[in-house]
């Protein structure tokens, strides 16, 4: 089914916000649709994440080490946006233990800070981004709408909770 683009950002940070994160419902929410719009599973991943991440472990301490920053397999639903500030602020991060590590990518791209391949369990993130390789797929999306699986919408909307 066609969705609006943001009907769904409205829907995952709902979600997010029902869940116990309502710290990242709008910044969620955002992410999410626009993983969906450039073809990516961001409401399958972000419904796994809140039915199998404990409140508890969604915000762990970020202290990089000698090897980079170990993420222990904490959804990257619950913490991209904080690592992405992270790098603006320190500079590139190896990233280890990461879980659902494409959700970086939406927060990178609107940083402008490259981003290593975020379907592997560690991975860089920083440095200097030059082009948006997604600008043309989110304009097409705010035009036509974003491809949803049904269930998934369905439980975006509660009429089946996650």
């Amino acid at each position: 089914m066609q969705v609006e683009f943001d009907d769904l950002s409205t829907a995952a940070a709902r979600l997010l916000r029902e869940n116990g994160s309502p710290d990242i419902a709008q910044d969620g929410g955002w992410a999410c649709a626009w993983l969906q719009a450039c073809g990516y599973p961001g409401l399958e991943l972000l419904i796994e994440a809140i039915t199998t991440t404990p409140v508890e472990v969604r915000n762990p301490e970020l202290s990089p080490d000698a090897l980079g920053l170990d993420l222990r397999n904490v959804s990257c639903v619950f913490l991209a946006r904080q690592l992405s500030l992270l790098v603006e602020e320190r500079g590139r991060l190896f990233l280890r233990n990461v879980r659902h590590g494409l959700y970086l990518v939406p927060f990178s791209v609107r940083a402008n800070i490259g981003i290593g391949c975020p379907v592997d369990p560690s991975f860089a993130l920083g440095g200097e981004r030059t082009k948006n390789p997604y600008e043309e797929k989110l304009l097409a999306a705010r035009q036509t709408g974003v491809s949803v699986d049904d269930v998934l919408w369905s439980r975006a909307m509660g009429r089946d909770q996650p």
